[in-house]
């Protein structure tokens, strides 16, 4: 048998142990999730609004509960984990109370007495979700998949073990039927074979990730050869561009906040802040005052601004990208290595500037707290470095003349582009990447849609004979 251990990953200490499923259990769970899936789809959306909601209550009335379990196993600060409880919240609420009118029939005027499209469930749905936001990741999918009538099987990340386990006990406890949200615990070196094995099963109709570009690649690969429809949210380098009439002050405290919450262990933070060189200097300055005032501890410590990275490996690779970055000529501001002699997998928080094209800051997506600063001469030279990705998730534009920075973000490739504001996912609008930052949308009316057959019906009073064709 095999046990999946999770740690706290401020003090290293072990946590909890889980018996990993086989692939007897596995394939119950499934059955299962179909089987409530088959119930589930006759409800009508009021019905399953009652559920919706009533999870959503769930989640307020455990909100210290379900906060100190995402902080103590991924690490984010206790303030970080609260606010990840109540955005749920807030999701499932939107579903609950929108989902009749998102999901409502479009009628379209053809030649029949009526035509229109109805969106109806595809099934249940593969969910591999990953651990920077634990329960945010699972409920954001979950919450318009669920409404739109289908069930869910989670592949969660083997160190958020809990986490998925809670959001299971939750969408049961709120009155779904058994096994509509399944957790699945699989052992890690088995990820990769159980997923392939599940995208391919015929009870899976579709399947959704957030994770890495590699593990997007296995899975929309996997998808592709059984037909099966997938939505792919992966990895940024998000560009956060200042102009030379940016107010840099409130710039400055924007940038710290957005790139550093989590850790830097977030898809959508800004990785790469690309500055007029008029600029450049004050934006740098209040970069260090604000990156030095940062204080990193014990993330149930309400004091602590940044607590630890999540797992080790991740703190080596960012590690390994901060040490290359420098060796190929950019300049150390502030940080820059694992916080010494302490337990825990904690990185300084680092600002690194003068950042060089083919280093890991330039190119690549950093994970963690580090903020890399490069600068343009021209809006030509600004896009052309924005653009110097693989990625294309989020982009910010900052400055005063609106028009200007507009003009900019629309030359930027990017999923979402956010003028004067920090990138962010808000239930109410669409969200997803470009490039090989993904494809397919979460949330508003186009998450709703994703996992629906829309279904085309053409209706006449009576037969009409003709030539047909």
């Amino acid at each position: 048998m095999v046990n999946i251990e999770t740690t706290n990953p401020a003090t290293e200490q072990p946590l909890a142990s889980y018996s990993a499923m086989t692939d007897s259990q596995i394939d119950a769970a499934v059955n299962r999730a179909e089987l409530a899936y088959r119930e589930w789809a006759t409800w009508t959306i009021d019905r399953r609004a009652t559920v919706i909601a009533a999870a959503a209550q769930l989640l307020r009335q455990e909100i210290e509960e379900l906060a100190l379990l995402i902080t103590r196993e991924m690490g984010k600060p206790l303030a970080e984990s609260r606010a990840e409880v109540t955005k749920c919240a807030l999701g499932l609420d939107y579903y609950a109370e929108n989902a009749s009118r998102l999901l409502a029939d479009t009628v379209y005027e053809t030649a029949a007495d009526r035509s229109w499209v109805s969106y109806e469930p595809l099934g249940v749905v593969l969910a591999v979700m990953p651990w920077n936001f634990p329960l945010w990741q699972v409920f954001r999918f979950a919450g318009p998949a669920l409404m739109a009538g289908n069930a869910a099987v989670l592949k969660h990340s083997p160190n958020t073990t809990g986490a998925a386990l809670a959001a299971e006990r939750i969408i049961e406890a709120a009155g779904a039927p058994a096994g509509l949200l399944t957790a699945l615990i699989v052992a890690e070196n088995d990820v990769a074979d159980v997923t392939a094995r599940l995208i391919d099963d015929d009870r899976i109709a579709a399947v959704t990730l957030t994770g890495s570009e590699r593990a997007g690649a296995a899975v929309g690969s996997c998808a592709g050869r059984s037909i099966k429809k997938s939505v792919l949210e992966l990895g940024g380098a998000d560009p956060f561009i200042v102009l030379a009439d940016a107010d840099i002050d409130t710039v400055v405290q924007h940038a710290v906040k957005a790139r550093f919450l989590n850790a830097g262990q977030s898809c959508i933070s800004p990785k790469r802040f690309i500055v007029d060189k008029r600029v450049a200097d004050d934006f740098l300055a209040g970069m260090q005052r604000g990156v030095s005032a940062l204080t990193v501890g014990d993330p149930e410590d309400p004091a602590t601004d940044i607590g630890p990275m999540a797992r080790r490996d991740l703190r080596d690779l960012v590690a390994g990208q901060v040490a290359e970055t420098l060796s190929a000529g950019a300049h150390l501001i502030a940080g820059g290595k694992p916080v010494p002699d302490r337990n825990g997998w904690f990185f300084q928080p680092t600002l690194i500037a003068d950042v060089r094209p083919g280093s890991p800051a330039y190119e690549e997506e950093i994970f963690g707290p580090v903020a890399a600063v490069l600068t343009f001469d021209s809006d030509v030279e600004a896009v052309r470095i924005a653009n110097a990705t693989r990625f294309g998730l989020g982009a910010s534009v900052w400055g005063a003349d609106l028009d200007k920075a507009t003009h900019i973000g629309r030359q930027v490739v990017s999923g979402a582009c956010f003028i004067n504001a920090p990138v962010a996912s808000d239930v109410r609008i669409p969200f997803g990447g470009a490039k090989r930052s993904g494809f397919g949308r979460e949330l508003a009316d186009a998450g709703i849609r994703e996992f629906v057959n829309a279904r085309t019906w053409w209706t006449n009073q009576q037969t009409v004979i003709g030539t047909g064709r």
